[in-house]
């Protein structure tokens, strides 16, 4: 039988579109912005809270005395969002509570992320931004993402770079702010900013890639948002991709494992047991005294016969070498033939000194000029 309609839209067909389902005339609305956040307008509750929602968090001791300073300039913040706060000094918390006077039902949410970033080592003009709409705040915890505490030190040190610059960088580029304290990375920005950072934290602490190429990246895409006509485009081919380059670690020397056996190893045989072997055990004290006594006097006379002939090895003449008289007859040789080369070059830089003068010879000399005056020839017979 052929399946009826309804039974059959009911197993895999396609569904069936509503009434509702229309395409409304705000859908394809190009002047309306979804992304936009409007401010919170007291007059959309004008009846307020209907139970009381209060969180609270811990702080450390260090950040007491700094809290009990800041403490009314926070205290003003949320009093005028109609939020209610406490310092509890003893228990070392921070509570936050709604009001009577609390109209925004996401308030408490703000004011309990602004706690919670006052406990993280905030500043608290910095922290008292938090309540405002368009900002936003993350807690990465990076304590977890390495083990070793020495590598865990250096991977987070990558983050500030030399001079805080590296950090810098990633603040202005993500327009966040970002505060690293102990085992965590505290930041308030927008949503876009924040998942770039946290993926800017999680790959440097993991080893996966360094900050600054990630700053490469973000500066090349600033770049190419400028250009309208790549809006609609893939950016892959225009940014660059950095390959990670593994170091070579020294390989650790691994002992040969043995062939496993069920047995144990064999008994060592112990003290008792190889003077039974040697007979020593059955023999009486006078005359393990005296084996001991002629043993200690064998040692000493060997090392008496080694320091002896230590002493008189000082006192042995050297052997006559029968290739010294040809050695010496070398030398000589050698030395008048040092002796000629020197009087050959001698010689050489002589020659060598007469050919320059004869090269360096001014033909001007030689050739009377025309200007100087011919010396007179004196007439000899005007004297007689």
């Amino acid at each position: 039988m052929e399946p009826d309609r309804g039974e059959g839209a009911k197993r895999g067909g396609k569904k069936h579109k509503g009434k509702h389902d229309k395409p409304k005339p705000w859908d394809e609305d190009p002047n309306i912005d979804r992304w936009k956040i409007e401010k919170f307008d007291p007059s959309w509750n004008e009846g307020g809270m209907l139970e009381v929602s209060s969180f609270s968090t811990l702080f450390p001791k260090y950040r007491e005395k700094y809290l009990q300073e800041a403490w009314p300039l926070v205290k003003s913040a949320l009093k005028e969002c109609g939020i209610s706060c406490e310092l509890n000094l003893v228990e070392g918390s921070m509570t936050v509570s709604t009001t009577v006077k609390t109209r925004d039902p996401y308030i408490i949410i703000k004011a309990r992320d602004l706690i919670k970033l006052l406990s993280r080592s905030v500043p608290a003009p910095q922290a008292i931004k938090i309540l405002n709409d368009d900002m936003q705040c993350d807690i990465i915890k990076i304590g977890n993402l390495e083990r070793n505490k020495e590598r865990f030190v250096k991977r987070r040190e990558r983050l500030l770079g030399p001079n805080l610059s590296t950090l810098k960088a990633i603040e202005i580029l993500t327009g966040c702010y970002v505060l690293v304290q102990g085992n965590t990375v505290a930041a308030m920005g927008p949503f876009k900013g924040l998942k770039q950072l946290r993926r800017i934290v999680e790959d440097c602490i993991q080893n996966k890639m360094h900050p600054v190429y990630h700053v490469k990246i973000l500066l090349m895409k600033r770049e190419l948002a400028k250009n309208p006509a790549l809006a609609n485009e893939n950016w892959d081919r225009f940014l660059p991709k950095f390959k990670k380059k593994n170091v070579k670690q020294r390989k650790v020397k691994s002992k040969e494992k043995k062939p496993y056996t069920p047995f144990p190893p064999p008994q060592q045989p112990s003290k008792i047991d190889l003077q039974l072997e040697s007979g020593e055990y059955f023999l009486s004290d006078k005359k393990k005294s005296a084996k001991k006594w002629q043993e200690k006097l064998e040692k000493q006379a060997e090392k008496a016969a080694e320091n002896k002939r230590k002493r008189e090895a000082a006192f042995v003449p050297p052997k006559e070498n029968p290739a010294h008289a040809s050695d010496s007859a070398i030398t000589n040789e050698e030395n008048k033939d040092v002796a000629a080369i020197a009087k050959s070059l001698k010689k050489k830089t002589k020659d060598f000194k007469k050919y320059q003068e004869h090269e360096n010879v001014r033909a001007e000399s030689y050739i009377a000029s025309s200007e100087e005056p011919r010396p007179k020839k004196k007439n000899k017979t005007s004297k007689a």
